[in-house]
């Protein structure tokens, strides 16, 4: 089994849903924007990133909806890492109900570490990179 951080836990609220009932498509969006902000703090603290004057640029996300979501569910997403670039990493996200576990969303994501002043990609440095490697390492140990 791979190794997972949890991200994100969370209710699903009635005005996440729309007129038929399910979570609307922008609260999938919120909630793994948050397991993203989540997950990259693992790698690189925002202290860190403020004191290079990097952040980070999303350059992909797909999101797959497996199974509906209604109101009053208990949510988790955990999330692992599927690859790390010069610049970038590669990571998905699980959405599951607390309950039964059953999957009910991905979001898979590409992003970039970002000069703030330069406003291009820049590479990732060697405490990021480590973090990075050793989380892909352990996720392989957890094979």
């Amino acid at each position: 089994m791979v190794r997972q951080i949890e991200t994100f836990r969370g209710v699903v609220y009635p005005w996440f849903c729309d007129f038929m009932g399910h979570m609307n498509t922008q609260f999938y969006c919120t909630l793994f924007d948050g397991a993203t902000l989540h997950f990259l703090a693992h790698l690189a603290k925002r202290s860190e990133l403020d004191a290079r004057q990097c952040g980070w640029v999303d350059l992909r996300q797909v999101l797959e909806y497996k199974h509906e979501v209604r109101s009053g569910e208990l949510l988790l997403i955990r999330t692992r890492l599927t690859k790390i670039g010069n610049s970038s990493l590669g990571f998905l996200h699980e959405m599951r109900d607390t309950e039964q576990e059953i999957l009910r969303a991905t979001s898979e994501h590409v992003v970039a570490l970002f000069s703030l002043t330069a406003r291009k990609s820049t590479p990732l440095d060697d405490v990021t990179r480590q973090r990075a490697t050793d989380m892909m390492n352990d996720q392989a140990d957890a094979h």
